[in-house]
Order: structure tokens, then sequence, then C-alpha cells
């Protein structure tokens, strides 16, 4: 029996396939799902930081850590949209799944300037918030409370502005 080449092809084209479908997608709508709450360490002094703080306002909670390449690429972008967007009613919280302890995460903060607020995850955020397979991963939480857009992966700083400035409206 004859072998069809583009059988012997097609563990390839599956994942290329996939790989295409990852880079193009950009976020995931959600329908009306709570933010979960939660009361975690602030990474900066070491204070209880509470979800209930941030209500009424738009919030990109982005999980990351420091020994990530592409969650230390979205720094720069973070601190401009809390810069751009803060005085309107919006925040950046990131949550950081580093294992080390707070003090990696505090001599990143200290470095690249982070303006924003940084937190310790603890196994119940993550748990939470649908079980963080990879990072960084991203949620954009309206005024509402309720999860919005979620974005596996890095994502472009445009993309993020864009979203940010139609959850403000």
């Amino acid at each position: 029996m004859k072998k069809n080449p583009l059988l012997a092809k097609l563990p390839f084209l599956v994942v290329v396939l996939l790989a295409t479908l990852a880079l193009n997608t950009t976020a995931v709508s959600f329908a009306a799902t709570g933010m979960p709450e939660f009361s975690l360490k602030s990474a900066a002094d070491g204070k209880t930081v509470k979800s209930e703080e941030f209500k009424g306002k738009v919030l990109l909670v982005t999980f990351w850590a420091t020994w990530c390449p592409p969650c230390m690429q979205e720094i720069p972008s973070l601190i401009e949209l809390q810069e751009e967007f803060g005085p309107e009613g919006f925040s950046v919280v990131a949550v950081s799944v580093d294992q080390g302890g707070s003090k990696p995460v505090k001599k990143i903060i200290t470095k690249t300037g982070i303006n924003y607020t940084v937190l310790m995850a603890d196994s119940k955020i993550t748990r939470d918030f649908g079980g963080i397979v990879g990072i960084p991963t991203s949620f954009l939480i309206n005024k509402e409370g309720n999860i919005a857009k979620s974005y596996p992966g890095y994502v472009g700083h445009t993309i993020l502005a864009d979203d940010i400035k139609e959850m403000l409206k």
C-alpha cells in the first residue's frame, strides 16, 4: 500500500496550525464572570492588599514571574498603561508566581521602576482564576468587577490600550 505523503507531514501541519492560532489569538471574552476575591501580600512592602480595594476600577490582573522573558518584556508597557489610564480609574495588578519569595520580585520592582501593584500569589488565587497554566496570563476586569477578557501569553501594548479604553467608556 502506497503511503500518502501528506499524512507523513500531518503532525508538522497540526503544530504549525496550532502555533498560528495561538499567535493570532489576542483575547478571549468572558460572559459576566466575577473576579475572584483575594487578599495577598504586596511584594514591595509586605502589606496585605485586598481585591475590594479596586472596586469600581478597570483592572488588568496579570500573572507573571521574574524568570519569564515575555513577562519581563511586558513591564514597560504595563508601566505606560498605568501612567496613561491610572487617572481615569484603571489599575494594573501584577501577581507574581515566583517561588523564591518576594526578594527577587522586589529587586525587579526597583530596577524597572514598576509603578503598579505587585502581589505575591498563593495557590488559591491561581486556582480561583481558573488554574494558571502559563505565564504571562492576564485578565481585564470591568468596573462591575467581572472578567471581561483573558489574554494567554504576551500581549502587545496597542491591544491592551484599546481594550482598556473600551472598558473605561
